[in-house]
């Protein structure tokens, strides 16, 4: 038992080395003034779709990997939908997406399943307990309006379904058809920050920004879907 405690803790540290060096390499390339300057965006704008037009198959792959990598590590999960709209367009960008997404969660709730299972009960079991009920009503539509509902940190959501021994193929295909909605509109919010970004040489204010049928129309979607989130929660997940 002890020596079970012993190997979870080294791969503890291991996950927690791995990730600093993962910030460390993302972080030190550019200064922060540098990544949010409208030339730094409009200048690697070029760049990243040509990089996408000649080298579509090699870009793709790239993307899938890393966006697995991301949520493994990390789990933030609007700045990859953005950046996946961006370069892919707002179809493609949800397809990719919400596969690597279903991909990297599904690593993370195995590692943290095997691993880390006692730590996440001790912390959040008795919190959640009255979820755990539901879903041994029907697993597959209860996870996948956990997921499509969110409202929880996308890392803890991700982790979370370890209290509720979700199987597998559910977590995955749960995660996939759940996450969908949500994916395609921030993935056509990043595709129409692309095309007002292609269409303007200097930095377009605010208003213009939400004034623009690429923004405005994603803002409002998820505004609605947002109200409709919030309604499934009181109706599916109430703790009464």
């Amino acid at each position: 038992m002890k020596k079970d405690k012993k190997i979870k803790i080294y791969l503890g540290l291991i996950y927690l080395v791995i990730l600093t060096f993962f910030l460390w390499v993302l972080f030190s390339k550019f200064s922060l003034s540098e990544i949010t300057s409208y030339d730094f965006i409009k200048n690697n704008r070029n760049y990243l779709i040509n990089f996408v037009d000649n080298s579509y198959f090699l870009t793709t792959i790239l993307f899938i990997v890393f966006t697995i990598i991301w949520i493994f590590l990390l789990g933030f999960a609007s700045p990859i939908i953005l950046l996946a709209g961006f370069m892919f367009g707002k179809w493609i960008g949800t397809i990719l997406t919400a596969i690597s997404f279903s991909l990297g969660a599904t690593l993370l709730y195995l590692f943290v399943n095997y691993f880390l299972k006692d730590l996440i009960e001790e912390k959040f079991g008795k919190k959640f307990d009255w979820i755990n009920k539901k879903f041994k009503k029907n697993e597959f539509t209860y996870f996948t309006l956990y997921r499509f509902i969110g409202g929880i940190p996308f890392q803890i959501q991700n982790i979370l379904p370890v209290l509720f021994n979700v199987k597998v193929k559910n977590y995955f295909l749960g995660s996939l058809f759940g996450l969908v909605p949500q994916i395609f509109i921030w993935s056509s919010l990043g595709d129409g920050l692309e095309k007002i970004i292609d269409q303007n040489l200097k930095a377009p204010t605010f208003k213009e920004l939400l004034t623009s049928t690429e923004i405005f129309v994603p803002i409002l979607a998820f505004i609605v879907l947002l109200i409709l989130a919030i309604i499934l929660k009181k109706f599916f997940f109430s703790d009464q």
